[in-house]
């Protein structure tokens, strides 16, 4: 059953987007290295949800920022929650990132998330995500 909640997902997604076209709902699709190996699914510049081969995440972006007018690089600071498949690990983290748009449509983003391991008590650590994603 575990197995079959990120498809369940998937067809959420699917949905959404359909429905997305029909009112101005920004999508943005792509791959990242994030839960390992992963799809990556962004809807209007705020909610991004990753679900990879190593787990899940769902982070909200709370704010995003230039650092000079017209310079193709931008930063954000976000909140979420992520999920590992095997060892059953879960928790908080909070992604500090990077975004370069590369062309028309399609951007490039990195990110170091400190992050609050929950599953055998609180414990910190830092993780990482590198990923491309096309705007629709």
């Amino acid at each position: 059953m575990k197995k079959r909640l990120p498809l369940v997902g998937l067809a959420a997604l699917t949905s959404m987007q359909v429905s997305a076209s029909e009112s101005d709902t920004q999508l943005a699709v792509g791959m990242a290295f994030d839960q390992g190996l992963s799809a990556v699914v962004e809807l209007d510049d705020k909610y991004r949800i990753t679900v990879g081969n190593d787990g899940g995440a769902f982070d909200m972006i709370l704010t995003r920022g230039e650092f000079e007018e017209g310079l193709p690089l931008t930063w954000y600071v976000g909140a979420g929650a992520w999920s590992e498949w095997d060892h059953k690990e879960f928790g908080a983290r909070i992604p500090l990132g990077l975004n370069w748009d590369l062309s028309r449509g399609w951007d490039m983003y990195a990110q170091i998330q400190p992050e609050l391991n929950l599953y055998k008590g609180p414990e910190l650590q830092i993780g990482g995500a590198l990923g491309i994603k096309y705007s629709f």
